[in-house]
């Protein structure tokens, strides 16, 4: 969940500086993702719908996006979620739901909460997949919804999910070969809104498979991170985020090893529209 946190604690962070507010609103839109499937994060997944199927309770649980946030943090609004299909004006592109959606918002919601709401009393975040204009972009939304779908419901039950398991999906320890991680990629893409109406826009980029090259990348970076840039006393032991426990300093150890790159922009490139003006940075042109 490293890009989706920093990513939002990046626009944030601009949108403070550069409005005076936090964006009340913020989406994430998977632009491309290149790369193979990893064995134990499909094993994961199946995982935790054979948990749902054996105790159907873990079912409301898993669709609080407020479900790891601390009791008593700030208020809880009701959150978007493309669930399938539809149009975002924003990017002005058909979506389709995005199978790490489910992961990533709540921890950025307790990012949220660990930073006693800094994000503001309405924050409202959600993540999905560009898949494109017009008729093409529709049906490759539905395709992808209605494929991920039929994945979710054939993974709930228990023989399907066993022949899956056996002559379909990759065993945990498989993964995708040596060139396509090296050849891999990812490219996110943040739009945020503050109440006053405010626009900034934000990229997250990675330059490897985002399973195996980045978050290989991600976890040694983080390592050392928690060894050189983070106070025991300050930080103690505790469930963090990415974000609340890190910040800039893992986005700049990031960027010097080939994920979120820019010559401008502390995350990929970004812009920013506003009533009163526009400020672009290079390498991004604007929507």
């Amino acid at each position: 969940s490293i890009p989706s946190d920093l990513g939002v604690h990046f626009v944030q962070r601009a949108a403070q500086a550069r409005f005076g507010a936090p964006c009340t609103t913020i989406k994430m839109r998977v632009r491309s993702m290149r790369g193979g499937f990893s064995g134990g994060t499909v094993a994961s997944l199946l995982n935790v719908l054979k948990e749902v199927q054996a105790n159907p309770g873990l079912r409301k649980e898993l669709a609080d996006p407020y479900a790891i946030c601390p009791p008593g943090g700030p208020k809880r609004v009701r959150q978007p979620n493309v669930g399938f299909a539809e149009y975002d004006p924003d990017f002005d592109a058909w979506v389709a739901p995005f199978v790490m959606s489910a992961i990533n918002t709540r921890v950025v919601h307790r990012t949220n909460a660990l930073q006693g709401g800094a994000y503001g009393a309405e924050f409202r975040y959600d993540e999905a997949v560009l898949t494109g204009r017009g008729l093409k972009g529709r049906f490759a939304a539905t395709a992808t919804g209605a494929g991920l779908g039929a994945f979710m419901v054939a993974g709930s039950v228990g023989p399907v999910r066993g022949l899956l398991e056996k002559f379909v999906l990759p065993a945990p320890g498989e993964g995708p070969s040596v060139e396509a991680q090296r050849t891999g990629g990812f490219d996110l893409r943040f739009h945020g809104r503050t109440q006053a109406g405010d626009v900034i826009r934000a990229r997250v980029t990675g330059d490897r498979d985002p399973g195996y090259g980045s978050t290989a990348k991600m976890l040694g970076q983080a390592a050392a991170c928690l060894a050189h840039d983070v106070s025991r006393k300050e930080k103690p032991g505790a469930f963090w985020t990415p974000a609340a426990i890190f910040g800039d300093r893992l986005i700049d150890r990031l960027q010097a090893h080939g994920l979120a790159r820019s010559s401008s922009c502390p995350v990929g490139c970004g812009w920013v529209e506003s009533p009163s003006r526009t400020v672009h940075c290079s390498g991004l042109p604007p929507p």
